[in-house]
């Protein structure tokens, strides 16, 4: 069974910034346990922050939390940990948080805490793809599930 990485919060670990997640359906959640290998990761968590904490956001290459506090070493520390996880497991394709400094992949809040959304990539988001997994959002899990050929997307990137 292939593997799939994924942002804990999306099967309901209570580790997103404010103590919460975000589940995904439970129809959605079955199907993926139907045809992937689970593994889940949160690096905000796993790089060292607690839950709850304060929001992050980008901001250039770096992270910032609402205090103005620099949390880029954590992020990044979370970044290596998913993709060590990626690697021991033998996971191609990951399925992440979209607009999460950490997660999102095609846009990130801009690091004002605005709630504006510019185009960019999470800390961990950006690794990953850089190391050759494929990367989906929530909003693409259809597009995932339907892609019969998403284990053989790395040999492409």
């Amino acid at each position: 069974m292939e593997c799939l990485l994924i942002s804990a919060c999306l099967l309901g670990e209570n580790c997103k910034y404010n103590g919460g997640n975000n589940a995904l359906p439970a129809e959605t959640l079955a199907a993926l346990k139907a045809r992937f290998r689970l593994v889940p990761v949160c690096p905000e968590r796993d790089g060292g922050l607690p839950t709850p904490r304060l929001s992050s956001e980008r901001r250039g290459e770096g992270v910032v939390n609402l205090a103005g506090e620099d949390v880029t070493e954590a992020f990044r520390r979370g970044a290596e940990l998913a993709l060590a996880a990626a690697r021991r497991e033998g996971c191609r394709v990951a399925l992440l948080k979209e607009r999460s400094p950490s997660c999102g992949s095609g846009v990130v809040y801009d690091g004002s805490f605005s709630g504006r959304i510019i185009p960019g990539e999470g800390v961990t988001a950006e690794l990953l793809k850089e190391n050759g997994l494929a990367v989906y959002s929530e909003t693409g899990v259809e597009k995932l599930l339907g892609n019969s050929e998403c284990g053989m997307r790395n040999s492409e990137l």
